[in-house]
C-alpha cells in the first residue's frame, strides 16, 4: 500500500483515477484549491483532502509528506490566453515541493516529429521539461483521448451527428494515434510500480481525425460525407467547433490546432515497460464511450475540471440584486429537489426553450460556453460540475440546489432552489442574484427586466407543477412571444457591449 498524491482531482483523469487507485488499496491525497469542489463525490470519504493551490506556493508546505509516488495532471487550456504561462508557473512550483518524491507519473501529449507545434502541445511539452529536468519523473505523452465525457469524443460525436456532409482542412487527413480511456488508466496505474523511466509514448490505430468521424458514423449508422478543402483552415474549424458542438472555441481550437502535423506515437518503449497493456481498437473505444454515454454512467465529464480561476461563492453584501419567488407545493421536499436537479442538458429548462436557446448562441458567440455544454448526469449533480452555463456552486439534499453563473454578462450571477418542508407540502423558494459590474450591470438588470421577471414566475411555477406530478405549462406556451423575446434579447446584447474576460464570472438566468 502506498500514499499517493493525485494533482488535478476535479479533472476528467483525476477524477476516473481516484477510484481506481482505492479499489487496489492505496492511501490517496488530493490536492485541491477549495474542498467544496469535490463534495458529494462518491470516494471523499475515503480520502485526505490538501488544500492548496499550486500558483501558490506558500499554499503548498507540506503537500508532499509521507508521499510515495505523485500524479502530476494540472492543465490549464480551458482558462484564457495565458494558459502556458499558468502552466509552467504551477509545474515549477510544484518541483520546489515534490523533490524529494521517488516518483511523478505526468500525463502529457504526443507530439509532432517536425514542423509547426500548436501552442497547447507546446505547452504540455514544456510541462514535462520542467518535471523531467528537477524531480524523478515518467511522462505519458498521449494522442486524443477517447471515453465517455472526453473532449475530444465529444467533438468527433457532435461534428458527426450534426453535420451529413463535412468540409473540413486537409490537414484532417494526418494520421493521429486516439487511444482509450480505460488504456490510458492502465498506463497511468502501471507506472506506480516501475522506475522513472522518462517519456513514454502511447497509441491505439492510427487513423486520421477524418477517418476517426467516419468510424463513429458507421457505428452510429449515419451516412456522412467528407470534402477537403485546402482554404477552410484549423483555426476556422475550430470556431466552428466552438458554435456547434459543446467545446468551446479556446478548447476545440487548441485540440484541432494539434492536426497541423502528423501525430503519431512510437509505441516500443510502452511495450517493453507495460507488456500487459494491450491498447483497444479505436472503434471498440468509441464503442465503450456509446455505451457509457447511453447508460448514464458518465463518471467525469470535460466540464468538470474548473481551471485555475479564482473560487466565487454567494456572499450577502450590498449591491446585490434579488429576486425571490415562492410556491407552495403539495410535494416533499426531496421531490423538488429532484425536478430542479434534472434541469439544464437534454431536458432542458422547462419553459421558453427558444429564449433560452437564443442566449446561450449570443452566450457562444461571445466566447461564453452556451447551452451545449451539457450536463455529465440527466439527473445528479455534483458541486463543481457544469451544467449548460451553469456551474454548480452548492447542492444540499434534499434542501438547496445553488448554480453560479458562467454566460458572459457584466456582473455575477446565481440561481438557488430551497425546499423548505411545510404543513403537508414544502416551500419552494427560487432566487435569482445578481452583482452587477458597475453601471453596465445594472443597465443590463434593468432593461432585461421584465423579460427575467417573466421567465422566472413561469420557471418557478413550472417546478412546482412538476414536483406535484403536472404538466410543466409555458414550454411551448407563447410561441410568438418567445421569438420575440429571443429577438429582444439580440438587440439589447448588439447595444451592450461584452465585458472584458477577466472581469467576468458569470450571468443571469436565460439573459
Amino acid at each position: 500500500m502506498r500514499q499517493i498524491l493525485v494533482t488535478g482531482a476535479t479533472g476528467y483523469i483525476g477524477g476516473r483515477l481516484i477510484p481506481k487507485l482505492l479499489e487496489r488499496g492505496h492511501r490517496v491525497r488530493v490536492l485541491v484549491r477549495d474542498e467544496e469542489r469535490i463534495r458529494g463525490r462518491p470516494w471523499l470519504d475515503r480520502v485526505e483532502v490538501f488544500t492548496g493551490d499550486l500558483l501558490q506556493p506558500d499554499s503548498l508546505r507540506g503537500l508532499c509528506d509521507g508521499v510515495d509516488r505523485a500524479y502530476y495532471l494540472i492543465h490549464s487550456m480551458g482558462t484564457g490566453t495565458d494558459f502556458a504561462r499558468r502552466d509552467l508557473l504551477a509545474a515549477r512550483n510544484y518541483v520546489r515541493v515534490a523533490e524529494n518524491l521517488p516518483l511523478t507519473v505526468y500525463l502529457g501529449g504526443l507530439l509532432p516529429t517536425g514542423g509547426r507545434m500548436s501552442r497547447h502541445l507546446r505547452s504540455r511539452a514544456d510541462v514535462g521539461a520542467v518535471l523531467r529536468g528537477a524531480v524523478p519523473t515518467t511522462e505519458i505523452r498521449a494522442g486524443p483521448i477517447i471515453g465517455s465525457g472526453s473532449a475530444s469524443f465529444e467533438m468527433v460525436r457532435y461534428l458527426t451527428e450534426r453535420h451529413p456532409l463535412m468540409v473540413v482542412p486537409k490537414c484532417v487527413q494526418n494520421e493521429v494515434q486516439p487511444i482509450a480511456l480505460r488504456d490510458i488508466a492502465s498506463y497511468l496505474l502501471a507506472a506506480l510500480d516501475v522506475e522513472p523511466a522518462g517519456i513514454i509514448e502511447v497509441g491505439g490505430d492510427r487513423l486520421s481525425f477524418g477517418q476517426m468521424m467516419l468510424v463513429y458514423a458507421a457505428l452510429r449508422k449515419l451516412s456522412r460525407k467528407i470534402v477537403v478543402l485546402p482554404v477552410v483552415t484549423p483555426r476556422l474549424v475550430g470556431i466552428w467547433a466552438g458554435i456547434v458542438t459543446p467545446i468551446p472555441h479556446r478548447i476545440a481550437g487548441p485540440l484541432l490546432e494539434g492536426m497541423l502535423q502528423p501525430v503519431v506515437a512510437d509505441t516500443r518503449r510502452a511495450a517493453r515497460y507495460f507488456p500487459a497493456v494491450r491498447p483497444l481498437s479505436y472503434r471498440r473505444a468509441v464503442e465503450l464511450a456509446l455505451e457509457r454515454t447511453r447508460e448514464g454512467k458518465v463518471q467525469t465529464r470535460w466540464t468538470g475540471a474548473l481551471g485555475s480561476g479564482p473560487t466565487r461563492r454567494l456572499v450577502d453584501r450590498e449591491g446585490l440584486i434579488c429576486e425571490v419567488r415562492t410556491h407552495y407545493v403539495r410535494a416533499d421536499p426531496t421531490r423538488i429537489h429532484e425536478v430542479v436537479t434534472a434541469l439544464g442538458g437534454d431536458r432542458g429548462w422547462l419553459v421558453w426553450d427558444r429564449v433560452w436557446w437564443a442566449r446561450g448562441l449570443i452566450d457562444r458567440l461571445l466566447g461564453g460556453p452556451g447551452l451545449r455544454r451539457g450536463r455529465r448526469h440527466p439527473q445528479e449533480v455534483l458541486p463543481g460540475e457544469a451544467v449548460d452555463f451553469w456551474r454548480v456552486e452548492s447542492v444540499e439534499q434534499p434542501t438547496l440546489l445553488r448554480l453560479r453563473a458562467e454566460m458572459k454578462v457584466p456582473g455575477r450571477a446565481w440561481l438557488q432552489w430551497e425546499a423548505i418542508r411545510e404543513k403537508g407540502g414544502a416551500r419552494l423558494v427560487q432566487t435569482a442574484l445578481f452583482q452587477p459590474d458597475g453601471l453596465t450591470g445594472f443597465l443590463y438588470w434593468y432593461l432585461l427586466y421584465p423579460i427575467h421577471a417573466a421567465m422566472f414566475s413561469r420557471l418557478a411555477l413550472a417546478v412546482a407543477r412538476c414536483a406535484e406530478n403536472r404538466p410543466a405549462q409555458g414550454r411551448r406556451v407563447g410561441h410568438e412571444l418567445g421569438v420575440r423575446v429571443a429577438e429582444f434579447i439580440t438587440a439589447q446584447h448588439v447595444s451592450i457591449r461584452a465585458p472584458h474576460p477577466h472581469h467576468v464570472h458569470g450571468g443571469h438566468g436565460p439573459s
